[in-house]
């Protein structure tokens, strides 16, 4: 029996849609990117693009966990003597957070000229407008409400072995 190699011009590709509201900004793009790679699909081929499109409204309203809005920094250079220029990340989320999205999106994609044919397929929007609906994008949810992600909310760990502090006779 052959393998399916999906061809260039084989390829069928969705337009999706995605409320990143209330969204933890990791976990999303971590959802996101393997639809823009096409490994949901069965005709999945390394070397040929058969993600769908991905349409992210609502990045202004995205979350992070822990200390990140406080300590998280973007950084860049200006390609000057001393340009290295840092942006922390509550500066970007006033200014461009479309640009947060996209990044942690683009960073779990491939670091070649096929990860950027992917990203070329993310469209990234600020509030719940955007310029698709010729396309009839259709609605996805990638998170659950409220989704504690297996943890239990009263207990310190979610595993059944009891907490001491001297974990050597527990």
């Amino acid at each position: 029996m052959k393998s399916f190699m999906a061809k260039k011009n084989q390829v069928e590709q969705k337009w999706l849609l995605v409320d990143a509201e209330g969204a933890v900004l990791g976990r999303m793009a971590a959802k996101i990117a393997p639809i823009l790679m096409g490994k949901a699909k069965p005709t999945y081929t390394p070397h040929v693009d058969v993600g769908d499109y991905v349409i992210v409204v609502n990045a202004d309203k995205v979350k992070v966990t822990g200390k990140k809005a406080e300590m998280k920094q973007y950084d860049y250079y200006t390609h000057f003597p001393g340009g290295h220029k840092f942006v922390s990340f509550a500066d970007m989320m006033t200014k461009k957070p479309e640009k947060v999205v996209e990044l942690a999106i683009r960073r779990m994609l491939p670091k070649n000229k096929l990860g950027r044919a992917m990203l070329k397929k993310l469209k990234v929007y600020r509030g719940l407008e955007h310029n698709h609906q010729a396309q009839k994008p259709e609605k996805i949810e990638l998170l659950r409400e409220n989704d504690d992600y297996g943890r239990s909310p009263n207990r310190k760990y979610s595993s059944n072995r009891k907490y001491c502090s001297n974990r050597k006779y527990c």
